[in-house]
């Protein structure tokens, strides 16, 4: 009985805030989800559907795998087929196509590829591997680093010396200051992500609001977080304000997490990073500090840096920032589909274009 009840007020809730939409939402308004896990819950439950037309949600570059440029998947593709190395990977990773192969490929031609659901579980890999390398592919945003930071730290005061990470991490904070400076994308406000803002909290993305008067609500993960998140959104712009504000405030706080910060400022420094289909953006990514240069991947095994070139035909960079939907990529549906893909959008799990398969199958206007 209460859990009918429970779903009773809770579709009471959702009929509440659609028909506030609904009130509020008399001329255009469109709002960039930047977290893929928003992307994914967003199609899953039909929200664009169940909108007015006046509300057009688009997705950004919010998957961390999707936005990994093609030069830095060569280049722990490259990594991975090296003699005696074990390169541990979450499994999102295993079919992300580079210029000629993937790692699932490698493994079938003898490279020593493993799928961890930790840094604990690569640490723990070196450990019982004494005579191999383990190298760890770093590849998140903020809600991330902090546990391979650990690892790092953990590696340096253990003497663990055959550990190491290749650090493909990136921030949100810089990507967004460039899409809210594209003159060809037309946003009006922003869900912003809720594990990331967990992290460094709302301080450091406050300029989107005070300085480019683009508002933005921190949100959760559900239908009823990100419906009412739309909400709040509807009502800045109705009482002419831009702010950031937290909905998600059962996990994100203003401040962020002070103690999973500290660690990523011990061990990493921000870097100039390319991003698939947006290029090199300034100070968006992170490098490991000096102080732990033995266990960075890059200085121990002196890798190369590959200029490699995008997918001809691939539209995952125009889709990353917002310009079309997948459904407008002449590849979606065709020669790029899950069991293919061509291009990253269409592997990860929070990839907007693995979403729209899985759950939209329909054309955007």
């Amino acid at each position: 009985m209460p859990m009918k009840k429970e779903s009773k007020d809770l579709r009471y809730l959702a009929k509440g805030y659609l028909a506030e939409i609904q009130t509020l939402a008399q001329s255009p308004f469109t709002i960039m989800e930047v977290c893929g896990t928003h992307t994914v819950a967003i199609a899953k439950n039909a929200l664009r559907e169940l909108l007015p037309t006046s509300i057009r949600l688009i997705s950004g570059p919010g998957c961390p795998v999707c936005v990994t440029d093609s030069s830095d998947i060569d280049r722990y593709l490259y990594l991975a087929a090296q003699p005696n190395v074990i390169t541990a990977t979450f499994g999102d990773m295993i079919r992300v196509p580079g210029t000629e192969k993937n790692l699932q490929v490698l493994r079938a031609e003898g490279a020593d590829v493993r799928i961890v659901y930790s840094t604990q579980d690569a640490l723990e890999l070196a450990r019982q591997n004494p005579d191999k390398e383990v190298a760890f592919l770093g590849i998140g945003f903020e809600t991330t680093t902090p546990t391979v930071a650990v690892s790092l730290e953990t590696a340096k005061q253990e003497g663990i010396a055959n550990y190491s990470v290749l650090s493909m991490h990136k921030v949100v904070p810089p990507v967004l200051r460039l899409l809210a400076e594209d003159e060809e994308l037309v946003v009006d406000a922003f869900l912003d992500p809720g594990h990331v803002c967990a992290i460094i909290g709302t301080e450091p993305i406050e300029f989107m609001a005070k300085d480019y008067g683009l508002p933005g609500v921190v949100t959760g993960f559900s239908a009823l977080d990100i419906l009412e998140a739309i909400v709040m959104l509807l009502r800045q712009r109705a009482e002419g304000r831009s702010k950031i504000e937290i909905q998600y405030k059962r996990v994100a706080r203003a401040e962020g997490n002070p103690h999973a910060k500290r660690v990523v400022e011990r061990v990493f420094e921000p870097v100039d990073a390319s991003w698939r289909g947006i290029g090199m953006i300034r100070q968006s990514g992170l490098g490991i500090r000096e102080e732990y240069g033995a266990w960075d991947a890059t200085r121990k095994f002196a890798l190369p840096v590959f200029r490699s070139a995008e997918t001809p035909g691939c539209r995952c960079g125009d889709v990353l920032k917002g310009r079309i939907y997948p459904t407008q990529c002449p590849m979606f549906g065709k020669r790029c589909t899950p069991m293919k893909p061509v291009g990253p959008c269409m592997v990860s799990s929070e990839g907007s274009c693995a979403a729209y398969h899985r759950y939209v199958q329909r054309s955007e206007d």
